[in-house]
């Protein structure tokens, strides 16, 4: 038997070398390559499950409106007219009941400037039936005023707080500002602390 190899066209390879060179690299990526083909399938199966609960909450969400249609159908029947503005009154009359002066002071000393001072003070429920509470307030300067907005909207008590007006004194001293915010009480008893 005779091997003709022509080395011009075929030049000698030493495959042991090339091995051993990048062998460790080939080996390295491939075990990158099984870890992140672990994540991936990880992640697909955690992302399965999370459509999965999604699925589920998204029924229970649509059975509880379905549950508040009907009972609101049914609130809404001319027999019980009656029954529903009268709820609704008591309701209402409970939520102001349940409107504590003495936190809402409490929550303003901690943001009310030390040269400003409250004048008024109306707590009133709005239309998605939050306190909302409208300040005249006296100060010195509208700086003064705009620093207690600043310092309400930085508060957990206290949202979407504007200054809605001002006016200013006739002998140029002290402003006279008008301040609205969305009061939000601790959901905790501060009788306990």
């Amino acid at each position: 038997m005779r091997l003709d190899i022509n080395l011009a066209t075929r030049p000698y390879e030493d495959a042991r070398e090339f091995w051993a060179r990048w062998g460790l690299g080939v080996g390295l990526l491939g075990v990158l390559t099984l870890v992140l083909l672990g994540f991936a399938v990880r992640g697909w199966t955690n992302a399965g499950r999370d459509r999965h609960n999604i699925g589920q909450l998204q029924e229970q969400i649509a059975e509880r409106d379905t549950e508040r249609a009907q009972a609101q159908a049914f609130l809404d029947m001319v027999a019980n007219h009656s029954t529903r503005d009268q709820s609704q009154f008591v309701n209402g009359l409970i939520q102001r009941k349940a409107f504590s002066w003495t936190r809402v002071f409490e929550d303003l000393e901690r943001v009310i400037p030390p040269n400003l001072h409250v004048v008024s003070l109306r707590p009133e429920l709005n239309e998605q039936n939050e306190m909302q509470l409208d300040m005249k307030v006296a100060c010195d300067t509208r700086a003064a005023a705009v620093e207690l907005v600043h310092r309400m909207e930085g508060s957990k008590h206290f949202q979407g707080a504007q200054l809605v007006g001002e006016v200013s004194g006739e002998t140029g001293t002290g402003v006279a500002a008008s301040v609205v915010a969305i009061y939000v009480p601790d959901s905790t008893d501060r009788s306990e602390k």
